[in-house]
């Protein structure tokens, strides 16, 4: 098999961190969202792995892809972003004569691809779709069942026919491509992945659909980042490599051999990465920490800190925050009891 993944999308949701960087880039356990895809695809034994990129997204993931070990990463150009069936479309001439999976890559599953192409494998449908329940499924695509067959998908019902949504991972024969090619725009202009999978059904194609097991987090919004952050940290190997001087470490702390800690508590699960140095500070749980990042005279916790950013002189704790790539965050002297911030990159807060 092959596995598609689209990054065509700016992320509109996550701004301000998007107004510099595509979605699938962001970092959430000190890596981008879309290396945690291609690893989880990897996983499941999928080498040949397609991403779909936009003309405005296309050198930043091609950039966070620079270092991933694969033999077989190709982008492939999707210039107009007209919906994620005309992602795989363009994908078409890519796939050939294989068997694919699709992996929305700002999604993340505990149990990752496997359980799914795993048991496309075996029972080979026309499709197979990812289902997980949900509290709401008014928000969703919504799956109508006969067994573990699926009747029918209805996008946002006002009546759902049940509470299985459609999660993030897709497996596909070449029939969707019959399908695709003569699938008619939607009332917003885009070609509908889930119309594409109704007109399989409607033509009498098998479709199947399989329950996640474990969490799943669509990284679509600020909080859900803190949130995927704090599910994949519960994973850290404790691992103290640096330079740690008059500081307390305790719980699951992973500490590079480059990095240092300097009169300090750090309480983990933390993850930290590479030149990094804290110095008086204090580092609370379910943090990540980018390389070359100085954090001296704060109390951080529950955040995600991407690299060569600076924290320091803070007199009350950042928490729930996202700070972007080369920001800087400065205190002053009036300050609140505490501060919850989403830092675009190359930012420069001052605290007054």
């Amino acid at each position: 098999m092959k596995a598609i993944i689209p990054a065509a999308g700016l992320g509109t949701r996550l701004r301000p961190l998007t107004f510099t960087r595509p979605k699938p880039v962001l970092r959430v356990a000190n890596e981008p969202i879309i290396r945690h895809a291609i690893k989880t695809l990897q996983e499941a034994g999928i080498e040949e792995i397609g991403v779909v990129v936009s003309d405005m997204t296309r050198d930043e993931i091609q950039h966070a892809l620079r270092n991933v070990k694969s033999p077989a990463i190709t982008l492939i150009n999707q210039h107009e972003q007209l919906g994620l069936g005309h992602a795989v479309l363009v994908a078409r001439e890519w796939v050939g004569d294989s068997d694919f999976c699709v992996y929305l890559g700002d999604n993340l599953f505990e149990f990752g691809a496997q359980p799914f192409i795993q048991r496309f494998t075996k029972d080979h449908p026309d499709a197979l779709i990812a289902l997980v329940e949900v509290a709401d499924p008014t928000a969703f695509g919504v799956a109508r069942m006969d067994g573990e067959r699926i009747l029918q998908l209805v996008e946002k019902p006002k009546v759902p026919p049940s509470n299985l949504a459609v999660a993030g991972i897709y497996c596909f024969t070449q029939r969707i491509f019959d399908i695709l090619g003569v699938l008619k725009p939607s009332e917003r202009g885009e070609y509908e992945i889930t119309d594409a999978i109704q007109a399989l059904i409607e033509s009498g194609g098998q479709v199947t659909g399989q329950q996640v097991q474990g969490w799943w987090k669509d990284t679509g919004r600020p909080v859900d980042l803190l949130d995927a952050n704090r599910l994949l940290l519960e994973r850290v190997v404790p691992e103290i490599k640096g330079e740690v001087i008059n500081s307390r470490i305790s719980g699951r702390v992973s500490i590079p051999a480059s990095a240092k800690v300097v009169n300090s508590k750090i309480v983990g699960p933390v993850l930290i990465g590479e030149n990094v140095v804290i110095e008086d500070a204090y580092i609370g749980p379910f943090t990540s920490i980018g390389r070359d990042t100085s954090i001296r005279h704060a109390e951080v916790e529950h955040s995600v800190i991407d690299a060569e950013t600076i924290i320091e002189n803070l007199d009350t704790r950042l928490q729930d925050c996202l700070i972007g790539v080369r920001a800087q965050v400065r205190g002053g002297r009036k300050i609140p009891r505490t501060h919850k911030l989403t830092v675009s990159d190359a930012s420069i807060i001052e605290l007054a």
